[in-house]
């Protein structure tokens, strides 16, 4: 039951990544499923039911609902293949019957303001060639060897993992909560089980480090950095407990603001 309720945690926590916030009918399903009373399959009905009888829907809340089922689900099955084509599988499970390009590698280019760039956005990966950079970044990450210790080196070394493929954005929308769900089934397929309520407390502030790990505006002395996200790897992996504030991810925060 403990994992069931950090799925479930992981899963409404990462809604925050894109401000979105469950219902109440949600979370009163995601509670029925971690005592045994209802089925992963039983939940994604009775929302869908939900969402079919609603007059007037709330899109966004229907999105928070129905990629929360799916993660939760997702998390709680031991299934893995370290592969893009699992990544994509996880977007398409996410989002489908909420994007048209669910599972697709988009075939545009994208700009994304960001809070903590004050209003800039990241250079994200050019479209044309998203396919051959993520099979480098997965091939480059197979050559790695993971011993059983956590060190300073593991954690940079899935930082900048994680970092680069969420460069990328492969996908229209949806990428910081694909990126996560990857990433937390493949670090338990290393063997790393006990992640706490990082992902649950923390989701805007990985987003916002993922940003910061991949922004540099040389003329403002806005350097790329992955200090922030580091920071949020060894709370999530060694137990630390660093202080994650969204404010500190600004590029104009100092300590005395």
């Amino acid at each position: 039951m403990k994992k069931l309720v950090w799925n479930w945690s992981t899963a409404i926590g990462l809604q925050q990544v894109d401000g979105l916030v469950p219902s109440p009918y949600l979370l009163d399903l995601a509670k029925r499923n971690i005592k045994g009373e209802l089925p992963f399959e039983g939940a994604k009905n009775l929302i869908d039911s939900y969402y079919q009888n609603q007059k007037k829907k709330d899109e966004r809340e229907e999105e928070a609902d129905k990629v929360s089922i799916q993660i939760a689900h997702i998390l709680s099955k031991p299934s893995f293949k370290f592969s893009v084509s699992y990544l994509i599988s996880i977007h398409k499970q996410l989002f489908d019957g909420l994007y048209e390009f669910a599972g697709k590698i988009r075939d545009y280019d994208i700009t994304k303001r960001e809070w903590a760039l004050d209003g800039d956005t990241v250079i994200y990966g050019s479209f044309y060639d998203l396919d051959k950079a993520l099979e480098y970044d997965f091939n480059q990450e197979k050559t790695f060897n993971y011993d059983n210790s956590l060190n300073d080196n593991t954690i940079k070394h899935i930082t900048s993992f994680v970092s680069g493929i969420w460069q990328l954005h492969p996908f229209g929308e949806g990428n910081t909560r694909t990126i996560a769900v990857f990433i937390i089934k493949y670090l338990r397929h290393l063997g790393y089980e006990e992640f706490g309520k990082t992902f649950f407390k923390n989701s805007r502030y990985f987003r916002d480090a993922l940003v910061r790990a991949n922004y540099n505006n040389f003329p403002r002395g806005v350097y790329a950095t992955s200090e922030y996200l580091e920071l949020f790897f060894r709370n999530l992996l060694l137990g630390e407990h660093n202080d994650l504030k969204n404010r500190y991810t600004h590029i104009i925060y100092t300590a005395s603001s």
